[in-house]
């Protein structure tokens, strides 16, 4: 695994980090700074930023794939759980339900006793030659009665209280089913939805290379509304805001190759004039660029002047075709959204130029 490699595993689990600080299921990185320009610049500057996370972004995605997966398991062993659980309530009920029809018919067999009872002492104290036997007899039937319905109460209100009981306990039990089975049924749409997601993900590549096509309209669109306050700084180098992001990872991940780069980007307009004149150009406002000792572009036309183009540097001198920083850029510059410019092996932009 090259440094580089690590680098990028870095940079993917603390972002997978983040996107789990903020609540994100899937989710992207959120967008950098950049810019208030044209809408294109926008375009240029979110294509090459999904570009630069893409790894981050489908390790998020893969990372919330498997939690989802994990979820799906988790659910179905509780909603299998669960089910037996709802089974043994259900046949608990059943049980009371029973015990409970059981009991009230009991106690209805008692009162109904016990009325009759009631009704054999009634005529036994009416009887004219009352017989005291008869009245003894019948006063004990009913104390007998009484005394089974009272039993048949108590019997009748513990039934119905494990009744009572049972169908909570069953309720229970379906809510846990239904609960386990809506678990079950989310994360397996959630993880239809990453699946799919994953495999529609766009390739680092194709990011970049959309957004390579939109280099010489970005550069024609900023122009005109062009602003010192565009500009930004990354890592002491002045920048369009717009490559601000770009910028700052190629410098980190040439770091981590073991390549320092460094530059100069965005200069005035009247430093332009300045350096025509220093490089020895036959007129400043006319003249070809390569007609200068040292290649500068007419005032007015450099992407300097807009923070789009860089003049790399590395250690402190200029870069040449035959440094370590011209060969890694050579490789990787793309990547990042910089071109160079052939003429000039120290000079990268967005559209070449």
């Amino acid at each position: 695994m090259t440094t580089r490699q690590r680098t990028l595993q870095k940079s993917a689990a603390a972002a997978i980090i983040a996107l789990a600080t903020a609540g994100t299921a899937i989710g992207l990185p959120a967008a950098p700074a950049r810019a208030a320009a044209p809408k294109i610049a926008a375009s240029w500057s979110t294509l090459m930023y999904r570009s630069l996370t893409h790894d981050t972004t489908l390790q998020a995605m893969k990372t919330s794939l498997a939690d989802q997966q994990a979820a799906i398991t988790r659910w179905n062993t509780e909603l299998a759980t669960a089910g037996r659980a709802q089974r043994g309530t259900r046949a608990a009920l059943v049980t009371a339900t029973t015990a409970d029809t059981v009991a009230r018919t009991r106690l209805s067999t008692a009162r109904t006793a016990l009325t009759s009872a009631k009704q054999t002492l009634s005529k036994a104290l009416k009887q004219k030659s009352r017989s005291h036997a008869a009245v003894t007899r019948a006063n004990k039937a009913v104390a007998a009665a009484s005394k089974t319905v009272t039993l048949r109460k108590a019997q009748a209100q513990a039934a119905a209280t494990k009744l009572a009981d049972a169908g909570k306990a069953s309720r229970g039990a379906i809510a846990r089913v239904n609960k386990a089975d809506a678990g079950v049924k989310y994360e397996t749409s959630a993880a239809a939805k990453t699946r799919a997601a994953i495999a529609a993900l766009p390739t680092a590549a194709s990011y970049a290379a959309q957004a390579a096509t939109l280099g010489k309209d970005v550069v024609n669109q900023v122009r005109p509304a062009f602003k010192l306050t565009d500009t930004t700084q990354v890592y002491g180098v002045t920048v369009n805001k717009t490559v601000a992001f770009a910028f700052k990872r190629m410098i980190d991940d040439a770091r981590a190759d073991g390549v320092q780069i460094s530059g100069g980007g965005f200069r005035t307009t009247q430093r332009q004039i300045e350096l025509r004149t220093i490089n020895g150009c036959p007129d400043v406002w006319t003249a070809p660029s390569s007609s200068c000792r040292v290649p500068t572009a007419i005032p007015g036309r450099s992407l300097h002047e807009i923070g789009l183009a860089v003049d790399i540097s590395s250690g402190g001198k200029t870069i040449s075709s035959k440094t370590a920083a011209f060969k890694w850029l050579s490789l990787h510059g793309k990547e990042y959204g910089f071109v160079n410019f052939p003429a000039e092996a120290w000079h990268w932009s967005i559209s070449g130029n």
